[in-house]
């Protein structure tokens, strides 16, 4: 009977003894644009579960990625380092940079978590290594379980069309990073997605009574833009609007930051570019779709009021804008990604604070009362989470490679350098007066300190990053 009272008494004064470790669910799309998504403005493409999670959780407008391309990226968050820090600027694991360091997931791991991933988390080759249904550059340390998602891509039977480089319309439809869209014949799950909502729904099922982080990785809207014919169907390509072209837009961007695919060299006129948008968001409705089920899975299993759930991008994408496309760009559009974190118990909002992926892990880990290494270099978002106006970060920072280029911005300036040296040039723009980032202020004698002031603040956070001593 005492045992009882003292049970009782503890539950009335500390209810967060007997409270289930609370699940993560971490759920990845593969170069996915912010401006794709219903919930962040966009009124043509379709994306109601994406959006049903944002009205339930914070949504954050002013999110960067830490790499503008997949490997990169995804290394990044899952180690806890940026790239400088680790070397990784390629598509590998960062498992041989950071040694017995726990990744994310690891982490969880450790803390007695059912870690599993569902495709792509770290780097994955696509289409290659999706039509193979292989590992890639995963890290097995970081799961309990780990599966793949086999899918024919760009060779899914339907109605296919090249759209780069084919201006006479006779090139057949290819393998490869090349802008290609299948309306495929046949349901879901005939697909890599398909296959990979079925597994997660599948997972949460059956790990529903222990503390899970489930990551879930989406390979849509990556190319090959193929997705089953009744999401095509939503949009046909005459309906499809392009983003205004710019007389002269390229004039002031130093060469190495004209993007590596273009309208001009992929030579899609207007009519493949508009089939572009159809197709990417026919894929990104196709993904939305997959993403529902596992949200609903979710509710299913009677953990949705126990689960912490994420979703995001590796890195943004350009569909058009300065006649751009595709990502390893550094301007808003490749750099910026979708962030939405429903946390149950806090309120739903919209934050424009500024955040970085490298911080999912620390905050991850103080929710769920784990220990945050303090060798990780992002932060805990947490405070944003309890208001929106909450300021963690002064800057967020990016990059492109070793040597391609550096961003760092704050609340208004955004700053870009190619090369550590600043010889392959700089952009500056002021985001207040020109968020879309059309007029490169660098060379504008009214703001020759800024350019200084800025040169020096990325020379000292790049030091700051490469200070973490991963020799020990």
């Amino acid at each position: 009977m005492n045992r009882l009272l003292i049970a009782l008494w503890l539950l009335a004064i500390c209810p967060a003894l007997f409270a289930a470790k609370p699940n993560v669910l971490f759920i990845i799309s593969d170069d996915l644009t912010s401006t794709a998504l219903g919930c962040y403005g966009n009124k043509v493409c379709q994306t109601p579960n994406i959006d049903r999670l944002a009205a339930r959780g914070m949504r954050f407008t002013r999110a960067y990625c830490q790499g503008t391309y997949c490997g990169p990226s995804r290394a990044s968050f899952m180690s806890g380092y940026y790239p400088h820090a680790t070397g990784v600027q390629g598509y590998i694991s960062p498992r041989a940079a950071i040694g017995e360091r726990a990744t994310w997931a690891q982490h969880f791991k450790n803390a007695g978590y059912y870690s599993a991933r569902v495709s792509k988390i770290f780097h994955m080759g696509v289409p290659g290594g999706i039509e193979k249904g292989g590992d890639e550059a995963d890290d097995p340390a970081s799961w309990t379980e780990r599966f793949n998602s086999q899918g024919p891509e760009w060779q899914a039977p339907g109605i296919g069309e090249t759209l780069e480089k084919n201006a006479d319309g006779k090139k057949p439809v290819m393998g490869g990073n090349t802008f290609v869209i299948v309306a495929a014949e046949g349901d879901d799950m005939v697909h890599s997605d398909g296959k990979t909502a079925a597994k997660a729904c599948e997972l949460i099922e059956k790990h529903a009574k222990e503390p899970f982080f489930l990551g879930v990785g989406f390979v849509r809207p990556h190319v090959p833009f193929v997705a089953p014919k009744k999401y095509f169907d939503l949009y046909p390509w005459e309906h499809m609007t392009l983003p205004e072209k710019v007389p002269g837009d390229w004039d002031d961007i130093p060469k190495p930051g004209i993007n590596y695919k273009t309208s001009a060299n992929m030579q899609m006129d207007v009519t493949r570019q508009k089939k572009a948008v159809s197709g990417y968001y026919a894929a990104v409705s196709f993904m939305d779709a997959q993403v529902g089920k596992v949200l609903d899975a979710l509710e299913k299993s009677g953990q949705a009021d126990n689960t912490i759930i994420i979703f995001t991008s590796d890195h943004g994408y350009h569909l058009g804008e300065h006649d751009f496309w595709a990502k390893v760009s550094l301007h808003d559009e490749s750099a910026r990604v979708p962030l939405i974190i429903s946390v149950p118990g806090k309120k739903p909002g919209v934050s424009d604070s500024l955040v970085e992926l490298l911080d999912l892990y620390p905050t991850t880990a103080k929710l769920c009362g784990l220990e945050v290494p303090a060798r990780l270099q992002g932060k805990d978002i947490g405070p944003i989470l309890d208001d929106p106006k909450a300021k963690v970060h002064d800057t967020v920072f990016s990059v492109a490679g070793t040597s391609k280029g550096l961003m760092l911005r704050d609340d208004r300036w955004v700053f870009i350098q190619y090369g550590e040296d600043a010889k392959g040039g700089i952009e500056l723009f002021d985001m207040q007066n020109d968020p879309r980032q059309l007029t490169n202020l660098a060379q504008s004698l009214d703001h020759v300190p800024r350019v200084e002031e800025w040169k020096t603040k990325i020379a000292a956070k790049l030091a700051a990053v490469r200070a973490n001593d991963l020799t020990n």
